[in-house]
């Protein structure tokens, strides 16, 4: 039995569309806040000017934060619905709870991801306005 058959899961796959989904948070909205935070304006305008989509991104920010949650929900429901057991035969069983680790494991690092390009999107400027710095 080969690796790609663990890729016909749905649950795997909607696991790594959602990484690639959350990831796209960071790259179009959290890391140019964190740069221009940190004082690297320079290198946010060298990253815009070699990658103008990251423009029209940050503009649909929303748009792109709402699709990705809903697909780190959509991905969790898959993982955790009832239901989900592994097959009786021991050499199956065993790939699909590797399967399964490995896919709580990408989940999770997603939902911080996530998590983390939220907080730089909408909560750090309000924050810092807040705090006075």
């Amino acid at each position: 039995m080969n690796d790609t058959t663990n890729l016909r899961d749905p649950a795997s796959r909607a696991t790594w569309l959602t990484l690639f989904a959350s990831t796209g948070t960071l790259i179009c909205c959290a890391l140019p806040i964190v740069f221009v935070s940190l004082g690297f304006g320079a290198t946010v305008a060298a990253l815009t000017s070699s990658f103008p989509f990251l423009i029209t991104l940050s503009l649909h920010k929303v748009w792109i934060f709402a699709f990705s949650g809903a697909m780190l929900v959509l991905s969790g429901w898959l993982m955790y619905r009832p239901g989900r057991a592994c097959p009786a035969d021991p050499a199956l069983g065993q790939v699909c709870n590797t399967t399964q680790t490995w896919n709580r494991r990408l989940y999770w690092a997603s939902v911080a991801i996530w998590g983390i390009g939220f907080f730089a999107a909408f909560l750090a400027l309000p924050l810092r306005i807040w705090l006075g710095f």
